[in-house]
């Protein structure tokens, strides 16, 4: 096969032996965190401004 070519042939019945202790857990370090941020709008101006938006 030439480079960048696809067989379906070579995907099938992969058999792989994985072992679900030695696993990378993609959530295990996930960190919710926090978030601010200062504006010299008030609450009202911005709630305005997201109203705008949505219309």
């Amino acid at each position: 096969m030439g480079f960048g070519s696809y067989d379906e042939s070579e995907q099938k019945d992969q058999n792989v032996d994985t072992d679900e202790d030695e696993a990378v857990n993609v959530h295990e370090d996930h960190d919710t965190g926090d978030v601010e941020f200062q504006s010299d709008k008030s609450t009202d101006e911005l709630v305005d401004q997201l109203q705008h938006m949505k219309d």
